[in-house]
């Protein structure tokens, strides 16, 4: 199967998914492939990292700022900046943008929010805002220490959650004030700063207010596999919304291709047995496919067929079986998506 006979003119979106994550046959797959996108006109990846966190490593690919190590540590998020792949990946994008306009550059963007079975505090992106505001705003009697939002705990029990308190329902009203704030003063404040400036300002009170939200919905005291699941939709709901605004940045210079696993971005509804219970959820693809329709596309991953595999409504399927790769069409039991 040609990748001519996959990705059609109307693709905006164009996800590679992948059955696990770390350096593998098919992750090298995935990344020979995504060079071929970019010849036919790819100029951005979204990858399934933090959003904030991806500024660092965007800042190396355009050669503005740090290190190919700086851009790894700092950069990627869910340990990804360990993979070699990923470093090749990264070193690749400031390889190819060095001799080419702006216009033309490769761009870097994380597509997800600084939690899964932890999530961080808010805190650290509400005081990025505030000083980019120039306000006098004392955070931390609402805050808190950091660790009480950032332990195990405070996302794996209701009961030691702070995502319910008096505090916490404050702070997500303040943080809400906040982006509302960069808004209504964006006339001055873009040209007392920069676009840029003021697009940083924006992701981080962004992943502020994401992250209070996924912090109120651990500490719901329901069913856990209900819990769980409504976390897993709160978390890929992140990543829609930051997908879709990726591209709304991204208009009119390529598609974007989009690095996550096939859970995340196939279209059907998302299922996973975790700890014996029965997650159920729509994932990023889901919510996508059914925003955008014809402009999505989603190639699935996978480390050979076994037989019975759910590749989730994917247009194709890269398969890599030993030292063999091959994009194949999805099996017969996939939706049609002519």
């Amino acid at each position: 199967m040609e990748l001519a006979d996959v990705i059609r003119e109307s693709h905006e979106l164009i996800g590679l998914g992948e059955p696990s994550h770390g350096d593998t046959a098919l992750a090298d797959a995935r990344f020979e492939l995504l060079t071929r996108l970019v010849d036919g006109g790819v100029r951005s990846i979204a990858f399934e990292s933090d959003r904030v966190a991806g500024l660092a490593a965007d800042d190396y690919v355009q050669g503005r700022a740090g290190s190919l190590d700086t851009a790894m540590a700092e950069g990627f998020t869910h340990g990804f900046g360990a993979f070699d792949v990923n470093r090749r990946l990264v070193a690749w994008m400031r390889e190819y943008n060095e001799q080419r306009p702006p216009a033309e550059r490769l761009s870097f963007h994380g597509m997800d929010a600084p939690l899964e079975f932890t999530a961080a505090s808010p805190r650290g992106h509400l005081e990025h805002v505030r000083d980019y505001l120039g306000l006098d705003l004392d955070l931390a009697p609402l805050a808190g220490d950091d660790q009480q939002w950032s332990r195990m705990e405070a996302v794996t029990d209701p009961a030691a959650s702070p995502g319910d308190t008096p505090e916490a329902h404050r702070l997500r009203a303040v943080a809400d004030d906040l982006l509302t704030a960069l808004y209504s003063r964006a006339p001055h404040l873009i040209a007392a700063t920069s676009r840029a400036a003021w697009d940083r300002a924006r992701i981080h009170a962004a992943t502020a207010v994401d992250l209070l939200r996924y912090h109120r919905q651990a500490a719901e005291r329901i069913d856990e596999a209900e819990r769980w699941s409504r976390l897993s939709a709160v978390r890929d709901a992140i990543m829609a919304r930051n997908l879709l605004d990726i591209r709304d940045r991204e208009a009119g210079r390529g598609p974007t291709a989009v690095l996550a696993h096939n859970i995340h971005l196939q279209r059907n509804e998302s299922r996973m047995e975790m700890a014996g219970m029965t997650l159920t959820w729509f994932g990023t693809g889901a919510v996508v496919a059914a925003l955008l329709g014809p402009k999505y596309g989603f190639i699935a991953g996978s480390l050979g067929f076994a037989g019975g595999e759910d590749f989730g409504g994917a247009d194709a399927v890269l398969v890599a079986d030993g030292d063999k790769t091959a994009l194949a069409p999805a099996p017969d039991d996939e939706p049609d998506r002519d």
